[in-house]
């Protein structure tokens, strides 16, 4: 959940230009680039709660620490709510997790250099100020009431929207934490087949990377509460895009898709617009009962894409949104799985053969039932534990062949080493957090901030 678009004021026509503003995304193979994201909970170290906006132990002081970093800060009603530095920004979700997007990068060594330096920063300002983070998919201590909120402008009007289409969009709000990596198309074709690869295999990196297990304190009975919390958010917004699927599928497709998808704003003059429930189609025809009698332009159609929340995302590249946060290692492991499958021609063959015949049932058996059986979810006569070992393989031979080696001849595959040893000891991280809390920790659910911050 970003800020708005950077996309400049260019008056939308018609419906042809969406689809080109989309396919505008595709680029040649030596241009494509990863950009990976990821959230974490922040945390007050003498009380665990999460830090408010203000004061001087605040969010907001936070990110004017980091400034000293060479960040730019972004306001919003001369409030600091984000930070920017060449193609990377920090920004916040909704109860103040703290969010990374990374520049646009040409390898994985790349990827997770930025991420530690980016922790480290992070770390050098919320030290002093007693604060720690840590990344999980789902809060594991404090209740809803209890999470803060942001004052953006946005997240307002989402807020008052989300409790009349589910019952779970506030937590989705306050209370989840996520890594995600985006990743480019080489034509209409190419993103046909990779959305399609990346929607059929999402299940699958959901249980590999289920790290919410815990709910106030609790075992809450799935190992993916994150991903269970997207199933009562907003049905016309989220899920599995069965019409990827389709003949004939295209950026068409895509676009009739999200002028489906209802709005939440529209973004003038430094002021959010609730446009929440309105339809797009009617926007286009000047008519949209928020703002009438004017048309959009196409930062609205950058803004209102970034609102639709299915498991694959098509901006003008590919978004992964399937992952629940964690430890700095996984934040590197989950670009390195995708670009492993997507990013070399015989991976991503191989790993459309593995997901080609799956029917539609299947595909939404495996969406609702890892959140909370995870690896262990009975899939044809076998686990997806061995859809998610065959796919590992697959996606450490594609990043082997693409042979880009650090400083010390390593390619990497190296940053999928955390998730093959959870796939060979056939267990998850929330279930290896789980063993913790019923031993050692006795379950006492502090120890998880102790322990698992960064």
């Amino acid at each position: 959940m970003s800020g708005p678009s950077q996309v400049k004021d260019v008056p939308i026509e018609g419906r042809a230009q969406l689809v080109e503003y989309l396919s505008s995304g595709i680029r040649a193979r030596e241009d494509w680039r990863i950009g990976t994201e990821h959230e974490k909970f922040g945390f007050r170290n003498d009380d665990l709660r999460p830090p408010t906006f203000d004061g001087e132990r605040g969010i907001e002081a936070l990110l004017k620490g980091l400034t000293r970093f060479g960040w730019t800060p972004v306001t919003e009603h001369d409030r600091v709510i984000a930070l920017t530095r060449d193609q990377a920004s920090v920004s916040l979700e909704p109860a103040g997790q703290l969010e990374l997007s990374g520049a646009p990068l040409e390898n994985l060594h790349q990827t997770c250099s930025e991420t530690n330096s980016h922790l480290r920063e992070v770390r050098t300002v919320a030290e002093p100020m007693g604060l720690g983070f840590l990344g999980v998919g789902f809060q594991p201590k404090w209740r809803r009431d209890e999470m803060p909120w942001m004052p953006k402008g946005r997240y307002k009007i989402m807020r008052e929207y989300m409790p009349k289409v589910g019952s779970l969009g506030l937590d989705m709000m306050t209370r989840t934490c996520t890594v995600q990596v985006n990743l480019d198309v080489g034509s209409e074709a190419d993103m046909v087949k990779k959305f399609r690869v990346s929607l059929a295999l999402q299940p699958v990196a959901t249980a590999m990377f289920a790290d919410s297990p815990f709910k106030e304190g609790k075992p809450n009975g799935y190992l993916s509460y994150r991903s269970h919390i997207w199933t009562d958010t907003d049905a016309a917004r989220t899920g599995l895009l069965d019409f990827v699927f389709d003949d004939g599928f295209g950026y068409e497709r895509y676009v009739d898709y999200l002028l489906d998808v209802p709005m939440y704003f529209v973004y003038r003059d430094g002021k959010y617009i609730d446009a929440s429930g309105q339809s797009f189609r009617d926007y286009l025809d000047g008519k949209l009962p928020a703002y009438p009698g004017h048309r959009p332009v196409l930062r609205d159609w950058a803004d209102h894409s970034t609102t639709a929340f299915p498991e694959v995302r098509l901006k003008k590249y590919l978004e992964m949104r399937g992952a629940d946060s964690g430890p700095w290692n996984r934040i590197c492991a989950l670009p390195a799985f995708w670009v492993g499958l997507l990013y070399d021609d015989t991976a991503l063959d191989a790993a459309w053969d593995l997901v080609k015949d799956f029917s539609i049932e299947e595909r939404h058996a495996l969406r609702d039932g890892v959140p909370k059986h995870a690896l262990k979810l009975p899939f044809r006569n076998g686990t997806v534990l061995d859809l998610a070992r065959r796919a590992l393989e697959i996606s450490a031979e594609g990043l082997r062949r693409r042979a880009r080696r650090n400083g010390n001849g390593a390619d990497e595959s190296v940053f999928l080493e955390p998730m093959m040893e959870f796939a060979e000891a056939g267990i998850t991280p929330a279930e290896r957090k789980l063993e913790l809390y019923h031993g050692p920790w006795q379950g006492d659910i502090d120890r998880v901030f102790r322990e698992f911050a960064y």
